[in-house]
């Protein structure tokens, strides 16, 4: 099947700014969820580097770090993110074959009933982005230290911890054509100021 590079947004966040203070809670509405979102990443993080502390065997302790890298993709992708910041990503093939990506943002309701907290918001970015990070470390000590066996195992952290990553900051932020129409419209804003700057000193 062919797979191609159209991307479809749905809405992102567009709540008031009454709303979004109501919404600021300190409270963790999910704790379980929350704390999945920390335990397959952390547990996968302290099995590599501790596992060859608590067993000489390679094998066991590549099968028990994908498998909780492949257990915090599944569970940050379907679970977390939803619950947690109202994000979601995922692919699906059109009837062409075609392959389109969608990231989804769910709107706050009136009441502010779904709406995240500020609490389960932080820690799920702060998971989100330290992970990778510690993984991309990771990798570079392995490749620097021609520790070969283990740079596979790296890079699958980094993939899989990665493409959510990816996927949530592209649920947050918006589509590619957004940010790259913001980005020109910031650049010839700064543009026409510098030019009426010059103007008005040319002028005096």
């Amino acid at each position: 099947q062919d797979s191609s590079d159209d991307i479809e947004d749905v809405s992102l966040f567009d709540a008031d700014d009454e709303v979004s203070r109501r919404s600021k809670k300190s409270k963790i509405r999910h704790p379980v969820a929350s704390f999945f979102h920390l335990f397959f990443r952390v547990s996968a993080i302290v099995v590599y580097l501790l596992c060859e502390l608590l067993t000489s065997s390679f094998i066991a302790c590549m099968v028990t770090i994908i498998l909780l890298l492949s257990c915090d993709f599944w569970a940050v992708k379907n679970v977390t993110g939803r619950l947690m910041v109202g994000l979601r990503w995922w692919n699906q093939v059109d009837d062409d074959g075609r392959s389109h990506w969608i990231f989804e943002a769910r709107k706050v309701s009136a009441q502010g009933s779904k709406a995240s907290s500020e609490a389960e918001s932080r820690i799920f970015w702060l998971g989100l982005i330290t992970c990778p990070m510690i993984w991309v470390i990771f990798a570079f000590s392995a490749l620097f230290s021609f520790k070969v066996k283990w740079l596979a195992v790296v890079m699958m952290g980094v993939v899989l911890q990665g493409a959510n990553l990816y996927g949530y900051i592209r649920c947050k932020v918006g589509s590619r054509k957004n940010l790259t129409s913001m980005a020109t419209s910031y650049l010839g804003k700064q543009f026409l100021r510098q030019t009426v700057a010059k103007d008005d000193q040319t002028a005096s």
